[in-house]
C-alpha cells in the first residue's frame, strides 16, 4: 500500500513520473546494486519496494516492474510515458540539477571583476553538454513546477530562469545538504524569488542610507585623522545594511537578543552605524582620550551593547570584545549566546542569536574556527545554529596569491564540514546583500543550523590605513582605484530607477555628516538599554575580602551527601564505580573520612542547594580523567546516564556536566564567553592534563588573564589544571605554573594549589559565593585523589574556611626548628612522609595554598614562631626556570626574617616539563626531597 501511494505520488507530478519514469529506474537500478550510492531520501522510498533479484538483464527487470506499478497506480488525468519517451526529459532534469551544483562557480560575485574570479566555464551548465541544440531552444518542456513554480517553460526561458537564480549576483551552494527538507526550502527559496520584487521602494531608499552612512564615517574618520588606523570598512560597506537587516529580520522571526563577534575590518563603522556608540565618544579615541583607571585597549577591539528598535519589538545587541587573534572570538560570542539561552530557559533557540563575521583568510586559515564549527551541534555547545558573514576582501594582509592562503575553491569551503549552505554575494549589491541576509535568518529559524554568508567585496585601502597596497597587489588595486564605491554604485542604481534624484543623493550625505559633526548617536534604531536588568552591577566594586557564609549546617551537609551518594535500584553501574559510590555513601554516614571526589561533589551539592548554577566540562569532564569524579553514573545494562546532582530537589540550581570536543582553544573560549556573561553560574572548565591548556593558551593571555584591564569584563571562570609529577612524562606533568603567575599583577586572577579535599570544597565555594568575580585557576592533583593522608573531615567541610596557607600539622616545638621548608601541592606529602620517616622534628613543613594574590600577612603569622629560624627552602616538583621559584621568589623573601635566607630545592632547570623515564624521574624525586630535608 506504502509504494502504491508514492508512486501514484510520483504520477501527479511529471517531474518524478511520467517522462521521468525512466530517470526514477535508473536510480533504482543504483539502489539494487549498492542502496548506499543513492541518496538517503531515495534509500528511505526503494526500502519499501520488493527486492529484485539483479540477474544478467536487471534494467528489463526494473522497466517492467515500473510499468506494471505505474499501470496500476495511475490517477485520473495522468498519462504515462513510455520510459524510452522521456529520455530528453531526464536529461532536462540533469541540466537544471547542474546548475544548482555549480551554477555558483560562473555567478557574478565579484565587483571587481577580478582575475581570481574568471574561472574556465563550466561546461556541465550549458544546455549542449545534455544533448540539447539550439534547435531545441523554443521547445516547451513539462517541468511540472519543479523549478520555478511553472509548469511549461521553453528550453530558452528556463536556460534564462537558471542562469538569473543560479549565475546572477547571489551564488547559492546548498547541494552539499544532506537534509531533503533543508535542500528542499533552499532550493525553493532561491527558485521562487526570480521576477518578483523582492523590496519595496522604502526599502530600497533606506538600503542607501544605511551604505551611505557606511561610507560616510570613513571619508568623515580619513579626513578628520589622516593616517590613523582605523582598518577601514571601504569597499565591504553593504556589510552595514546587511547586518542591519539580519537584526530586523531577526525581530520579525521571535529574536530578542542578538550576540555578535567580528575582527578589527569595519568595527568601528559597526560600533557606530548598527549599534550606536556616539561619534563624539570615538572621536575622543583617536585624538588619544580616555578615562577610568584601567590600562584599555586601541578602538577596533572595543565592544559594545544597546538595544536596536524595530516594528517587532527592541532586540538587544551586544558586540563582544575581541583580541587580535582574529578568529579566537568565535567560540566566545557562542557561550555567551548559550549563557543567555540558559537565562532566560529559551530552550528551543528561538530568542538568541549569535553572529560571527569572519575575514576571508583567517577564517580558513585558523582552526580555531573548524574548532568552533565541530562544537555546533554538540549537546553541551549549540546554540540552535548560527549566522556566520565572511567579509571577503579577496585578500590576506598582503598575500597577492590565493593559493597561498587556501587549498580550497573557496575560503568558505570549511562550512562544508558541518553542511552548512553557503551564500556567496556580490559586495556590490546591497538588495541582494539584503535577500541573502533574510534568507540565512530564515534558514537558521526553521532549522537551527549554521549557515554562512559570503560578502564577496574589496578593501579600498591595505591592512591598515599607513599600508601601500599597491606595493604587492599592483593590479588589483589599479583596478580598485577607478571602481566606484559601492554607495555610489548602488545611488546611480536608485536614480535610473527612478527612485531618488541627484538632489536626493547629496541630502542623504549632507544629513549624515552633519550627524557626524554633532558627535550624538547617528542610529535611528538605538534606545538606551535598561541597566536594571543588567546582571553584573552587584558585582561590582568587590574585592578579596568580601564576605561570604563559608559555613554549612551539617545536617543539611549530610542529607545532601546522601542524595549525592545514591542511584536508583534499577540504574547498574560499573563494579569500579559502585565501590566509588558506596564509599561516599560511607562517608555520608560517617564512617569514613572525605576524600578528593567526595568533596569536590559536595561543593556543588551545597551550592546547588542554594540555587546557584553550576557548569562543568572538559574533556572527561563527567568521570574525571583519573576516574575521580563520576559526575554520570553510566547504567551498564542499557547505557543511560544517571546524574545525581541534577536529582537533588525541586528548586535547586542548575547542574550541567559536559564531556567536549577534544578541543581546548575552543572550549576554553567557550567557556570564557559563558563566564563573562552569567556572573550567578560558576563555570569551570578542566583540563584533561593541565598540560593541555598549552592548546588554549590564546585564550589565557588574551582573555581570562587580561580581559578586566582591556575592556573592564569580569569574569568568575575556574580552570581546573591536573598537575603533579609522577612519572608520566613530558606533557602529563606540568600544567605550567610559571605560565599562570608570570600573567599575575593588578589582582587580576587568583592562582591556588590546593592540597587537601576540605580546601577544594572551600576553594570551588569562595569562588561562587563571594561577591567578586575573577577567574581562578585552580592546580588540581592526579595521585592526591586518592592518596591516604589527602582526606578530610567532615567538620573541616562544614565547619572550615579556605586556608591561603597551612602552617605545620605535626606536633612539632616550633623552638626546635631550625629549618622551614615552604611548598605547595603534591610535593608536600613526599615531605612529610619522608620527614616522618627520618623522625626529624627540628624541621616544619608550610603549605602555599594561594601563590597569588600572594597572602603576605597570613604567611608572616604562621612564620612568626619560626622568627629566630634563619635557614628557609622553597621546595617544588618542578624544573628551576618553572614553577613558582622565579616567578614568586620575592613574595617568599619577603615573607621570612630580614636575617634569614632562603635556597630552591626542586629539579634542575631544564627545557622539557619532566623527563620520560620513570627510573630517572624517581632519582630526581628522590634527591630534592632528599635536598629539602638534609
Amino acid at each position: 500500500m506504502q509504494q502504491n501511494q508514492l508512486m501514484s505520488e510520483w504520477l501527479a507530478s511529471t517531474a518524478l513520473g511520467g517522462a521521468n519514469q525512466s530517470y526514477v529506474e535508473d536510480i533504482y537500478e543504483q539502489y539494487l546494486a549498492d542502496p548506499q550510492s543513492v541518496d538517503a531520501s531515495w534509500q528511505e522510498i526503494f526500502n519499501t519496494f520488493p527486492k529484485l533479484s539483479v540477474s544478467e538483464q536487471p534494467h528489463s527487470q526494473v522497466r517492467d516492474y515500473f510499468r506494471r506499478l505505474a499501470r496500476d497506480n495511475s490517477p485520473q488525468g495522468v498519462t504515462v510515458i513510455d520510459p524510452d519517451a522521456g529520455a530528453k526529459q531526464v536529461r532536462l532534469l540533469q541540466w537544471v540539477n547542474a546548475y544548482r551544483f555549480r551554477g555558483h562557480l560562473e555567478a557574478t560575485l565579484d565587483p571587481l571583476n577580478y582575475y581570481r574570479w574568471k574561472r574556465s566555464t563550466v561546461p556541465e551548465l550549458d544546455y549542449r553538454n545534455h544533448g540539447f541544440t539550439d534547435e531545441d531552444l523554443n521547445e516547451t518542456f513539462n517541468i511540472g513546477r519543479y523549478v520555478f513554480d511553472k509548469e511549461t517553460m521553453t528550453l530558452k526561458e528556463l536556460a534564462q530562469s537558471l542562469k538569473e537564480t543560479y549565475c546572477g549576483n547571489i551564488g547559492l551552494e546548498f547541494m552539499h545538504v544532506s537534509d531533503i527538507e533543508q535542500k528542499r526550502w533552499l532550493q525553493a527559496k532561491i527558485e521562487s524569488s526570480l521576477n518578483k520584487p523582492l523590496f519595496s521602494k522604502e526599502e530600497k531608499v533606506r538600503f542607501l542610507k544605511e551604505l551611505t552612512a557606511a561610507d560616510g564615517l570613513e571619508r568623515y574618520l580619513g579626513a578628520k585623522f589622516p593616517g590613523a588606523k582605523r582598518f577601514s570598512l571601504e569597499g565591504s560597506d553593504a556589510f552595514i545594511p546587511m547586518m542591519k537587516e539580519i537584526i530586523r529580520h531577526s525581530a520579525k522571526q521571535g529574536v530578542t537578543d542578538v550576540v555578535m563577534g567580528m575582527a578589527h575590518r569595519g568595527r568601528l563603522n559597526m560600533l557606530v552605524n548598527v549599534l550606536g556608540k556616539k561619534p563624539a565618544e570615538l572621536f575622543d579615541e583617536f585624538a588619544g582620550k580616555h578615562s577610568g583607571n584601567r590600562t584599555g585597549d586601541v578602538k577596533y577591539h572595543q565592544g559594545f551593547s544597546s538595544d536596536f528598535a524595530t516594528e517587532h519589538g527592541n532586540v538587544h545587541l551586544a558586540l563582544a570584545f575581541n583580541p587580535s587573534h582574529l578568529e579566537i572570538v568565535s567560540p566566545v560570542v557562542i557561550g555567551s549566546v548559550r549563557a543567555r539561552q540558559n537565562r532566560i530557559h529559551d530552550k528551543d533557540y528561538s530568542k538568541v542569536l549569535a553572529v560571527t563575521v569572519h575575514g576571508d583568510s583567517a577564517v580558513a586559515g585558523q582552526g580555531v574556527v573548524q574548532e568552533t564549527l565541530n562544537m555546533s551541534d554538540a549537546r553541551g555547545y549549540t546554540v540552535g545554529g548560527s549566522i556566520r558573514i565572511v567579509i571577503n576582501n579577496q585578500i590576506g594582509f598582503t598575500t597577492s596569491n590565493p593559493n597561498d592562503t587556501r587549498s580550497t575553491e573557496y575560503c568558505t569551503d570549511i562550512a562544508k564540514m558541518i553542511q552548512a549552505p553557503i551564500i556567496h554575494v556580490n559586495g556590490d549589491d546591497p538588495e541582494a546583500v539584503a535577500f541573502a541576509a533574510q534568507m540565512a535568518v530564515e534558514y537558521r529559524t526553521l532549522f537551527k543550523q549554521d549557515i554562512f554568508i559570503d560578502l564577496i567585496s574589496y578593501r579600498r585601502h591595505g591592512h591598515n590605513e599607513a599600508d601601500e597596497p599597491l606595493a604587492t597587489q599592483p593590479m588589483m588595486y589599479s583596478i580598485i582605484k577607478k571602481h566606484p564605491t559601492p554607495r555610489k554604485v548602488y545611488a546611480d542604481r536608485l536614480i535610473q530607477e527612478g527612485i531618488i534624484s541627484g538632489e536626493q543623493e547629496i541630502e542623504m550625505i549632507n544629513l549624515y555628516r552633519d550627524a557626524l559633526d554633532n558627535g550624538e548617536c547617528v542610529v535611528q534604531e538605538f534606545r538606551e538599554m535598561d541597566m536594571t536588568k543588567v546582571d553584573w552591577l552587584q558585582y561590582l566594586d568587590q574585592d578579596w575580602n568580601s564576605p561570604y557564609q563559608a559555613h554549612f549546617a551539617q545536617d543539611r551537609f549530610v542529607a545532601l551527601a546522601k542524595r549525592v551518594s545514591t542511584y536508583p535500584e534499577n540504574h547498574k553501574p560499573h563494579s569500579r564505580v559502585e565501590k566509588i559510590y558506596n564509599d561516599r555513601l560511607e562517608m555520608a554516614n560517617g564512617n569514613k573520612l572525605l576524600d578528593w571526589g567526595m568533596a569536590e561533589t559536595m561543593a556543588y551539592a551545597t551550592l546547588l542547594d542554594e540555587g546557584v548554577h553550576v557548569r562543568l566540562s572538559g574533556e572527561d569532564a563527567g568521570r574525571g580523567t583519573f576516574f575521580h569524579r563520576h559526575a554520570v553514573i553510566h547504567n551498564q545494562n542499557d547505557g543511560t546516564g544517571y546524574i545525581p546532582l541534577v536529582n537533588l530537589h525541586a528548586q535547586q540550581g542548575r547542574f550541567e556536566v559536559w564531556d567536549s570536543v577534544l578541543s581546548e582553544e575552543a572550549v576554553l573560549a567557550f567557556e570564557y564567553g559563558y563566564a563573562v556573561t552569567d556572573p550567578k553560574t560558576l563555570t569551570i572548565w578542566e583540563a584533561q592534563f593541565g598540560d593541555f591548556a598549552n592548546g588554549a593558551q590564546v585564550v589565557i593571555d588574551q582573555f581570562i588573564s587580561s580581559g578586566e584591564q582591556k575592556w573592564g569584563r569580569m569574569c568568575g571562570l575556574v580552570l581546573l589544571l591536573p598537575h603533579g609529577y609522577e612519572g608520566q612524562g613530558p606533557e602529563h606533568s606540568s600544567a605550567r605554573l610559571e605560565r599562570y603567575l608570570q600573567l599575575c599583577a593588578e589582582q587580576n586572577m587568583q592562582v591556588c594549589i590546593p592540597s587537601t579535599p576540605a580546601q577544594v570544597y572551600h576553594m570551588l565555594r569562595r569562588q561562587a559565593l563571594r561577591k567578586m568575580r575573577r577567574p581562578l585557576v585552580a592546580i588540581s592533583p592526579k595521585s592526591l585523589l586518592r592518596h591516604p593522608l589527602a582526606v578530610s573531615s567532615l567538620e573541616e567541610l562544614t565547619e572550615g574556611e579556605f586556608q591561603n596557607v597551612i602552617g605545620e600539622i605535626d606536633n612539632l616545638d616550633p623552638k626546635q626548628v631550625k629549618r622551614v621548608i615552604l611548598c605547595s601541592g603534591k610535593v608536600y606529602y613526599d615531605l612529610l612522609e619522608q620527614r616522618r620517616a627520618n623522625n626529624q622534628q627540628d624541621i616544619a613543613i608550610i603549605r602555599l595554598e594561594q601563590l597569588y594574590p600572594y597572602p603576605h600577612e597570613e604567611v608572616k603569622a604562621i612564620l612568626a614562631p619560626y622568627a629566630h629560624v634563619t635557614d628557609y627552602v622553597w621546595c617544588q616538583e618542578e624544573p628551576q626556570n618553572q614553577g613558582a621559584w622565579y616567578c614568586s621568589k620575592h613574595n617568599f623573601e619577603a615573607s621570612i626574617p630580614e636575617q634569614a635566607k632562603l635556597r630552591y630545592a626542586g629539579r634542575p632547570a631544564s627545557a622539557s616539563p619532566a623527563v620520560g623515564y620513570m627510573s630517572l624521574h624517581t632519582k630526581q624525586q628522590k634527591a630534592l626531597v632528599d635536598d629539602a630535608l638534609n
